[in-house]
């Protein structure tokens, strides 16, 4: 079995970040929706205000999976979380414990930082990843929430709520 690293992305890997996140993207059965570029990515996570992370696992040199994640903060706990936004491995490259790796990692960011959780998304039909982070994680399901989205012409539309500096 082929063995694997796991390491903080930089600038130079933004080619294989941008190539996961399509892959990721055809395994979810939306390539439509993967819109990064490599300057937007360039801007967003590694510019100078940075808004997410990412750890590559590699396979002989090649980047084969993915965890990408930013911090939240949670007003019950007061402490800060971690949102896990994606974590992909390449399918053939699954069963060699790199997703599990990857979970070891940001669990070590997230005792680092002090986070009261740790936070992620999976899509209903996906059983195969929930079955995994139930059984080889121990996460539960939050049955009472249900994830809320506005997408840039929702946010757009927030403008109507806004309080004028005249009003103030």
């Amino acid at each position: 079995m082929a063995k694997f690293t796991i390491r903080d992305a930089v600038e130079s890997d933004i080619d294989d970040i941008l190539q996961l996140i399509l892959a990721l993207a055809m395994y979810e059965k939306a390539p439509e929706s993967a819109k990064a570029t490599p300057a937007l990515l360039k801007q967003n996570l590694f510019g100078p205000q940075p808004y997410a992370h990412t750890m590559l696992a590699f396979v002989d040199g090649k980047a084969v999976g993915l965890a990408m994640y930013f911090f939240n903060f949670s007003t019950w706990t007061g402490k800060p979380g971690l949102y896990l936004e994606d974590l992909f491995v390449e399918p053939e490259y699954r069963k060699m414990g790199i997703g599990k790796a990857l979970f070891g990692e940001l669990g070590r960011v997230a005792e680092e930082r002090e986070c009261g959780r740790m936070d992620w998304a999976v899509l209903k039909w996906n059983q195969p990843s929930i079955s995994f982070y139930e059984k080889a994680l121990g996460a539960f399901g939050m049955k009472e929430w249900e994830g809320m989205r506005l997408e840039t012409e929702g946010i757009k539309a927030l403008r109507r709520f806004r309080v004028s500096e005249a009003t103030q």
